[in-house]
């Protein structure tokens, strides 16, 4: 029989060396699941313009398709400008930008900076603003990317981390996100309307304000209140710059 000191040791040291083993693991990958999260958020950025990327050319697209990145204060004024490979105003990468950490800012009512990528495809000039929100289970995401005026939506994409499956997880499916093609976010009056994922579909809405309408998941209220809500949220910080460089 071992005595209890024994066993108290033993467990200990076995604690040690696993809680070890754990550690060093996770330093190991590291790298990797940074370059996992970085080349996720590069197929994001391109599926919003409908171009496709694979683990293995989603870099090389980036550099050919996304010409500039800026960072953009809450005054609508740039502070900072990526282009060529090279940060040629401000001190920080807009790719880089924590937007989570950003719009946690905005809510204390603290400055902050949101990035804003400027793509090149087929002769035109493409906006393309990254979002993040809130569903029922967790985190949302996504990208929404709009024509030469700033106004008119030409691709979405949007993602998740645990939203129900057949349900609230419908929001990753091109079915969902192409709905926002063709929208607009400003009404005739130039005002900010943001583009509304409607319980019960677009048709409940005046014929007018469908322009500016989604239909919602069946089944999937609250992700789908969490994406309307992530879309107006993400959207309103760039009215200022939109307003001063296109209105």
């Amino acid at each position: 029989m071992f005595s209890n000191r024994y066993i108290f040791i033993y467990s200990a040291v076995m604690v040690i060396i696993v809680a070890a083993l754990l550690s060093l693991t996770a330093m190991l990958l590291q790298p990797r699941q940074e370059r996992n999260l970085t080349i996720a958020n590069i197929q994001g950025i391109l599926t919003a313009v409908n171009i496709e990327a694979t683990s293995d050319d989603a870099e090389e697209l980036y550099k050919t398709y996304i010409k500039t990145e800026l960072a953009i204060d809450q005054d609508g004024r740039i502070a900072s400008v990526y282009k060529n490979g090279r940060l040629e105003e401000g001190k920080v990468r807009p790719f880089d930008i924590d937007l989570k950490k950003e719009l946690y800012n905005k809510k204390m009512g603290n400055p902050f900076i949101i990035p804003l990528y400027i793509a090149e495809k087929d002769g035109n000039t493409l906006y393309i603003i990254p979002l993040r929100g809130a569903g029922l289970w967790g985190p949302l995401y996504g990208n929404i990317a709009f024509g030469p005026d700033f106004n008119e939506i030409v691709g979405a994409d949007f993602s998740h981390d645990k939203e129900t499956p057949g349900l609230g997880a419908e929001i990753s499916t091109k079915e969902f996100a192409n709905q926002f093609i063709g929208k607009t976010i400003f009404n005739d009056a130039g005002e900010f309307v943001s583009v509304r994922v409607v319980k019960g579909g677009i048709t409940t809405m005046p014929t007018a304000q469908q322009i500016h309408g989604v239909d919602a998941i069946s089944g999937g209220t609250i992700t789908s209140i969490g994406v309307s809500d992530m879309v107006n949220n993400c959207l309103e910080n760039y009215i200022s710059y939109i307003q001063n460089n296109f209105k």
